[in-house]
């Protein structure tokens, strides 16, 4: 692919999330648990990438379209211990459909721990549970030898005490891939969709959104630069900060500025490949690290890293963030080619 041609279609990405950060108005959303990775590799990355080109399904929740043949009857695990209490877990297996299509299937389990209830006067009723259960069916398949689309279907299901709720949300996709280069490039629509049965009589929206992305090998360097865009159905993304950080009982002062909003739609990582079977990445999220203003972030704040290790026909991967010193997160991976293990 030539120079140019690379231009002309970041160009049209942009364009396409331009158009969509014109709307400017309020966002308030319900089922940000899809805003969670699956994938290690991912949340050592900043925990936004739809770019990835390697050996591991657990990517394809981040982009459909990083689904292909060559993840024919490969399964992924996945397993994260968020803050506090949270656990979420899950599990995908795909398969080659032709030489140029596949398919695959997935479950995402959510679960926040036992919660204090309590009535409308604040006496405590006793302790409940809560999760969230994402479905979802991908399809992909290659429009040309460097182009490939995909979508994924989700039914989400969602029980907090006695409560349930349920919605249907859809991904859509495209990858542009030149090995010859080892450029990458993708825009996909997140969480298109919305509820089939809700908690009451107020309708929850779909966290939905435009992402773009695109990764590239620093020439012969064993190196590889990440660079994502998100949240891109709006501009304005203010945050707050404590006015003096030396008394917490003082006001919170609004930030915003044309470099805070632009940094708070982008990702950054940076992969280390010593060998085609190891790598070591490290992410940063301006995003979270501005989120945590209000609380007590450390240096690590924003930051993330990870690694990952195949051996024979096993992979395995994990990742680490801290977006607070109250608050560690940890992320493992383990997938498996059952044909490879046939073999």
């Amino acid at each position: 692919m030539t120079t140019y041609l690379r231009h002309k279609i970041l160009l049209a990405m942009c364009a396409v999330a331009l158009i969509a950060m014109a709307d400017d108005g309020p966002k308030t959303t319900a089922y940000n648990f899809l805003n969670v990775p699956s994938s290690s590799h991912v949340y050592g990355l900043g925990g936004h990438n739809l770019t990835i080109i390697d050996d591991d399904i657990n990517l394809v929740e981040q982009n459909p379209a990083l689904l292909g043949p060559e993840y024919d009857h490969q399964v992924g695990i996945n397993y994260m211990r968020y803050i506090g209490e949270t656990n979420f877990a899950g599990l995908r297996y795909g398969q080659g459909v032709s030489e140029h299509g596949a398919v695959a299937v997935g479950i995402q389990y959510f679960g926040y721990g036992n919660l204090q209830g309590a009535d409308i006067d604040g006496t405590k009723t006793g302790t409940f549970s809560a999760s969230d259960i994402a479905f979802n069916v991908t399809y992909s398949h290659d429009i040309s030898d460097r182009f490939r689309g995909g979508i994924t279907l989700k039914y989400l299901y969602s029980k907090y005490e006695d409560y349930t709720a349920g919605a249907v949300a859809a991904d859509l996709g495209v990858n542009y891939y030149d090995p010859d280069h080892e450029f990458s490039a993708s825009l996909v629509a997140k969480n298109l969709g919305g509820q089939v049965k809700k908690f009451n009589e107020y309708k929850d929206n779909l966290p939905w959104d435009i992402q773009v992305g695109m990764s590239k090998m620093l020439g012969h360097a064993p190196v590889r630069l990440h660079l994502t865009a998100y949240e891109l159905t709006r501009w304005k993304s203010p945050y707050y900060k404590i006015e003096d950080v030396n008394n917490p009982n003082s006001g919170l002062i609004k930030k915003e500025s044309f470099g805070s909003n632009l940094l708070r739609h982008l990702v950054f990582g940076v992969d280390v490949l010593p060998t085609e079977n190891l790598y070591l990445g490290i992410g940063y999220n301006y995003r979270t690290r501005t989120d945590m203003a209000t609380y007590k972030r450390d240096f690590m704040s924003g930051l993330s890293v990870g690694g990952g290790l195949k051996v024979r026909a096993f992979a395995i991967g994990a990742a680490f963030a801290r977006p607070h010193n109250g608050a560690t997160t940890f992320m493992f991976n383990f997938n498996t080619s059952i044909g490879e293990l046939l073999k």
